[in-house]
């Protein structure tokens, strides 16, 4: 009787589609075959970008076949870390993912954004050309933090899930008290471009017993101006970490 019960539900799980695999960014039926469940047209737009940036800072040129090079901009002022990883630009249905999981407690796609986040490590690593040379080893991976009144607003830090992921994949502990935030700042997406230069100044603090002579790997979800990376690295520097290079989901 249990052989036939079970024989029976598999038939109305795939008559009706209850238990067809769901694409984690759309909700359609998608192949049982992909390790990250998308569907075929998610998977052609949630792509990794794989060229056409720069290595330095993220910013995308020409055509996406084009080799990685360093940007004009990051030749002449290096930023205060040494590669910059990325999975993809911030468009949708990227965008419209992380939106999600950030400010409408869209934790379903936790797992989806974690693995994303970790591949980008992964690639950085096993594809390295001319001007992108594979990232050092981290001795730790250093999320950005949230001020404790936003953290309790939101419920949780969004670097912290994809750097626990990040961390796994490169094989480094993860130090979540490696940076504190000092100051509850305004969003950087709210404020002009000399509002954000000064908006940001001292609100980071890194611990120099966990980061001093050590690779720090520092992990955001965003790089919209990079005005938030570049403060989160210049604390770990100052707190005698060795050297900083930064990942992140997106960049816009």
């Amino acid at each position: 009787m249990p052989g036939a019960l079970s024989r029976l539900l598999r038939s109305f799980g795939r008559r009706t589609g209850i238990l067809q695999v769901r694409c984690p960014a759309c909700g359609v039926p998608a192949p049982a075959d992909r390790a990250d469940g998308l569907c075929p047209g998610c998977a052609a737009a949630l792509a990794p970008r794989e060229g056409g940036f720069c290595p330095g800072c993220g910013a995308m040129f020409g055509l996406e076949s084009y080799e990685p090079a360093l940007c004009g901009d990051c030749r002449a002022a290096p930023p205060p870390w040494g590669r910059f990883i990325f999975h993809a630009r911030y468009d949708d249905p990227l965008r419209g993912l992380i939106i999600a999981f950030k400010y409408n407690a869209g934790l379903e796609h936790s797992a989806l954004l974690r693995s994303m986040a970790a591949s980008a490590w992964e690639r950085a690593v096993n594809q390295p050309s001319e001007f992108a040379p594979p990232p050092r080893r981290p001795d730790l991976v250093a999320p950005v933090p949230l001020h404790g009144k936003r953290l309790l607003w939101r419920g949780f830090n969004q670097s912290l899930e994809l750097a626990s992921a990040v961390a796994a994949r490169a094989g480094a502990p993860l130090e979540p008290a490696a940076l504190q935030r000092l100051r509850d700042t305004r969003p950087q997406s709210t404020l002009s471009g000399s509002e954000r230069l000064t908006n940001l100044h001292g609100a980071f603090e890194a611990d120099a017993a966990l980061v001093g002579g050590k690779r720090a790997l520092l992990v955001d979800d965003v790089c919209t101006t990079g005005s938030t990376l570049r403060e989160c690295a210049k604390s770990l520097l100052e707190a005698g970490a060795k050297a900083v290079d930064v990942l992140v989901l997106a960049r816009a």
